[in-house]
């Protein structure tokens, strides 16, 4: 695992999204399944048909330990794009969570996986099988342009995409956000409510 991959694990989606400028945020209908998954690392996109998909299986075994589906479903919510028995394989090779444009099915047993999927929803449909799916292409997910290697973050807030190139800077400019905002809440808390008010009246006095 790289510093980077490290970094962005321990960084919330919220501090990331203002580093980004709020730029590459996902649609906020793809939500987690549980409130408690989170998830960060390098992607490994899919693009499927209308329906299908075939491609995830293609996508889980070209995999590294810690990449994340990221699956361009075209927003189906008919069929789903897994099931239980494709995420306990890709849990068992190492695969760190899914993000997809798109439902999946069997949500308790996925939920006792323990296993991190963001996504539409869920459906009680089967995808099919029938092929046509690409992997590891620029896709488009949730308002979002994904290549493959890009970073992806992913908690209760939401989902964020980072592009590769822009990590390193994304990292230090969501660690830098952290700190301000802790001395922030110092600052207005110190004293309860002498100031807080006096906090609110900074602010609003810079604002004028």
């Amino acid at each position: 695992m790289t510093k980077v991959e490290i970094s962005f694990k321990h960084l919330p989606t919220t501090a990331v999204s203002d580093a980004t400028g709020g730029h590459t945020n996902l649609r906020s209908d793809i939500k987690p399944l549980a409130d408690h998954f989170k998830l960060a690392g390098r992607v490994v996109t899919v693009r499927l048909p209308d329906g299908e998909n075939g491609a995830v299986l293609e996508a889980i075994r070209a995999a590294n330990e810690g990449d994340i589906l990221v699956i361009d479903a075209k927003g189906n919510t008919n069929r789903a794009v897994a099931g239980d028995f494709v995420i306990s394989l890709a849990k068992g090779i190492g695969v760190q969570g899914f993000v997809v444009d798109g439902v999946i099915r069997d949500i308790a047993a996925i939920r006792e996986l323990d296993f991190p999927v963001f996504s539409l929803g869920t459906t009680v449909a089967a995808g099919n099988k029938n092929g046509g799916g690409k992997v590891n292409i620029p896709i488009s997910i949730g308002g979002v342009t994904v290549h493959p290697g890009d970073y992806i973050i992913g908690d209760v807030d939401g989902v964020v995409v980072v592009p590769q190139e822009d990590a390193e800077r994304i990292v230090m400019a969501a660690e830098a956000k952290l700190e301000k905002d802790e001395v922030r809440a110092q600052e207005a808390h110190v004293n309860g409510k002498e100031s807080i008010l006096a906090y609110l009246d900074k602010v609003l006095t810079e604002r004028s």
